[in-house]
């Protein structure tokens, strides 16, 4: 590591008990990686809420293959943005239902525009769009 810079934090004991028991359970070995996840977390929050910042997304979908022309409107949308999507993985959950995951790359008003469109697919029963940036906050 470059120009570490040490600094001292005050902190409640019960809540260092906590946070030490939560970053041992995840394994960190140290606080001080725990709190550089923590600050990069937090930078990329930031920087996704840029509607021109780039990022890359995964958007889970769960659907009925039941609902008539689902499938259809789902590839439809995913055909007219070919461009922003990067992989799709299609599951079989069981003989009703699919799992869906999209990989998405574009700027975040695209990925979100994108993952709010196929999400408000009627019958799509549950999706969730992770997004996070393309900017390295590591050393």
């Amino acid at each position: 590591m470059n120009n570490v810079i040490r600094f001292g934090v005050s902190i409640d004991e019960k809540l260092l008990d906590r946070f030490d028991a939560l970053i041992n359970e995840k394994g960190y070995v140290n606080r001080s990686e725990a709190i550089r996840d923590l600050i990069r977390d937090m930078l990329v929050k930031e920087e996704i809420t840029d509607p021109n910042a780039e990022v890359i997304g995964t958007l889970t979908l769960v659907y009925s293959h039941d609902v008539r022309e689902i499938a259809d409107k789902l590839n439809d949308l995913q055909h007219d943005n070919y461009k922003y999507i990067i992989s799709s993985v299609h599951v079989h959950l069981d003989e009703h239902n699919c799992l869906e995951v999209l990989l998405l790359r574009g700027t975040s008003s695209q990925v979100k525009k994108i993952a709010d469109n196929l999400l408000a697919i009627k019958n799509v029963r549950h999706g969730k769009l992770t997004i996070t940036t393309t900017v390295d906050y590591h050393e």
